[in-house]
């Protein structure tokens, strides 16, 4: 069921013209005083296969009166927005590459994405290989969930994440809830923007406790030389994640290397060259992934280009065989 709401019009320089959903719902938002995700869905013809699988894997029962305690259902038996952002038909969707459907099943997959690209590097501590992930894990699934949960809904725009060679961007549409100053967020001070969505994660066990998201990403870094940085304007909320770089040793030292780098060294330590296309055969990877690493080997000089076109090979620098 669809709730239509007709004779809502707004001025539009010297007419009136209907009001489109999105200025509808500011308006009952700025005079209801409530926030988006706690008001009447205008659209009631919901499924949620995704949530009560998500529940089913959780232990928790998740019918009718569970779904009234956690707000998806009104006390009128009508879904809320919470329900519609839960939902199989949620509209709302986050660009990596385009995710959409209930924001559990966005969760999971933007993780799993964000999890492929995350790469392992490896060291040695005496005879011990010590292997640390590109991005601390922790780092990535509470900026994630920060993204989803104190996002504001009552806006259209999708959750934008960009995935750089040495960091990973994720942009909200929102800014912080009217009183804190990112000061006050940045030692652990929480006011919920969406509380029942939050508490839907909570009984899921994502979030371990409110108004800790910020402090985890940061302890995740605090190993590391680089640290996460976060921007705030009225309307946004962006958080950036810096790859860690671990550093040698010495120059031959395997610490600088990403699993996969060391992979094409062993190919290369004889002085031989080598073809992008045998790369993607020892390795098992796609053209454009090996054309990546080659890339970014030649940027930091662990190898170095011969010949042109069809002809390019790559060898190892004299100073590092």
């Amino acid at each position: 069921m669809l709730i239509v709401l007709e004779g809502v019009y707004i001025r539009q320089g010297a007419s009136s013209v209907p009001a489109s959903e999105s200025h509808i719902l500011k308006m009952i938002k700025e005079t209801d005083g409530d926030s988006y995700v706690d008001l009447r869905s205008l659209n009631q013809d919901l499924s949620f296969e995704t949530l009560k699988r998500e529940f089913d894997k959780a232990g928790i029962v998740l019918e009718k009166p569970q779904m009234k305690t956690l707000n998806i259902i009104d006390e009128d038996d009508l879904y809320t927005n919470l329900g519609f952002l839960l939902s199989d038909q949620c509209p709302y969707t986050t660009k990596a590459a385009v995710f959409e459907g209930s924001l559990i099943r966005q969760m999971r997959e933007i993780y799993d994405f964000l999890d492929r690209y995350n790469r392992t590097r490896s060291s040695f501590n005496s005879l011990e290989r010590v292997d640390v992930r590109e991005y601390p894990e922790t780092a990535i699934r509470e900026a994630l969930l920060n993204s989803i949960v104190h996002k504001d809904y009552s806006y259209g725009s999708s959750t934008l994440i960009s995935v750089f060679d040495h960091r990973i961007e994720i942009l909200t549409v929102g800014g912080l809830v009217r009183g804190l100053t990112k000061e006050d967020i940045m030692i652990g001070t929480s006011i919920l923007k969406n509380k029942y969505l939050a508490n839907v994660f909570y009984r899921l066990k994502w979030i371990e406790a409110y108004g800790t998201g910020i402090l985890k990403i940061k302890e995740a870094y605090n190993a590391f030389d680089v640290k996460p940085i976060f921007e705030i304007t009225d309307n946004a909320f962006k958080v950036k994640l810096p790859a860690i770089a671990i550093h040698s040793q010495g120059k031959n030292s395997d610490a600088q290397y990403s699993e996969n780098e060391l992979k094409i060294i062993e190919m290369l330590k004889t002085g031989k060259a080598v073809k992008r296309k045998e790369v993607e055969q020892e390795l098992k990877i796609s053209q454009s992934m090996a054309v990546k690493m080659l890339k970014g080997m030649l940027e930091k000089n662990i190898v170095k280009k011969i010949g042109t076109g069809k002809n390019v090979q790559y060898r190892m620098p004299e100073d590092k065989i």
